[in-house]
């Protein structure tokens, strides 16, 4: 089998690609160049996709011995991931960019090309299993299970994906890779988000939108409490960085319980405002017809509530059996039965 490996320059992809090569198959590696100007270096563990990745997946395609190239997404990743998510939050959502990257980048436009060149399969570090009948499943190292990111990928794109990490802990990957004579053996995982490498997401989108000020009101009592510069600086469940003038007559925290561009209006309250018990998101990836009984989480490393999901035409809807405080328009809801992934897709609204 021919297979492409995307190699980020991380622990995990490396060794995705030489199992790949392990088992018998003819892998090439690629590196998706996804900044316009990349940064040399990485800062820790911030970011990604900086010319020090790139440099670090060539090496280590050396050492496996496989073909190497560098294909430059940086228009595609701007305009269907970075434009999407300053979109986002400029309409008050709190988006998701490593689901949109998995569905847009990686399983789209490289797997529409990898199939176009003649491959039968992309290999990628992601920690998940696939079983030989196309479902998805959660990796067996829960700490870094990354099945939540890819949960809304179509049938289609997961019978072209090959993740051979699945059933290895973090831990027993980095054994392997220093075993191999791999450099990127220790290197630190990225986190945050990708395009953002300082981490001040509040910081980096006012660059992009600009002031906006407008008061922060109180639920209850519609009393004007402060005052902000963007209600994109804020998400639905925050609590710190409000900078409230006054305190709760009762003396509790407030939350952040709605986000409006519309009137530049952000809204706190207590944290019970903030349950939710049911979810209506787009039909991103759900099969399945009539109401099935199942689990459902809606953040990356959240845990699970037990849910009844139903779609219906274009939207999906989810009854959670547990409120589940802070869920916000804009994140991926992933549901499950067991550890096998059933679907899921982006919430629209919620109700209490």
């Amino acid at each position: 089998m021919r297979v492409l490996a995307a190699m980020s320059g991380g622990v995990d992809s490396a060794v995705a690609a030489a199992r790949a090569v392990d088992a018998g198959h003819e892998v090439t590696g690629v590196h998706l160049a996804l900044s316009r100007s990349p940064a040399s270096d990485r800062t820790g563990a911030r970011g990604c996709c900086t010319l020090e990745d790139a440099r670090d997946a060539r090496r280590a395609a050396d050492v496996l011995g496989i073909p190497f190239y560098v294909w430059d997404l940086a228009e595609r990743f701007e305009t269907d991931v970075i434009d999407e998510f300053v979109a986002s939050y400029a309409a008050g959502r709190t988006p998701n960019p490593c689901v949109r990257c998995n569905e847009r980048i990686k399983f789209a436009a490289v797997l529409d090309r990898a199939l176009a060149l003649g491959f039968d399969a992309v290999v990628t570090g992601h920690h998940a299993r696939l079983d030989a009948d196309g479902t998805l499943r959660r990796s067996v190292d829960p700490g870094k299970d990354q099945s939540y990111v890819l949960g809304t990928l179509r049938p289609e794109q997961l019978a072209a994906a090959r993740f051979p990490l699945g059933d290895s802990t973090k831990a027993q990957v980095r054994v392997e890779a220093a075993a191999r004579g791999l450099a990127v053996a220790d290197k630190p995982d990225s986190h945050d988000i990708c395009f953002i490498a300082d981490g001040d997401t509040g910081g980096w989108l006012r660059d992009r939108l600009g002031s906006r000020p407008g008061p922060i009101r109180d639920a209850e009592t519609g009393a004007t409490l402060g005052a902000h510069d963007g209600t994109f600086a804020f998400t639905v469940g925050q609590r710190r960085g409000l900078r409230l003038g006054q305190p709760a007559p009762d003396g509790r925290p407030r939350y952040v319980l709605d986000i409006s561009p519309a009137t530049s209006t952000v809204t706190v309250g207590p944290a019970e405002a903030l349950d939710v018990h049911q979810l209506v998101a787009d039909r991103a990836a759900w099969p399945h017809e009539g109401v099935l009984t199942c689990q459902a989480q809606v953040r990356a490393h959240g845990g699970v509530v037990p849910a009844e999901a139903e779609g219906r035409g274009d939207a999906l809807i989810v009854t959670l059996g547990a409120p589940v405080r802070g869920t916000a328009p804009g994140q991926a809801v992933i549901l499950y039965d067991g550890d096998r992934v059933l679907g899921g897709g982006h919430i629209r609204t919620t109700s209490g």
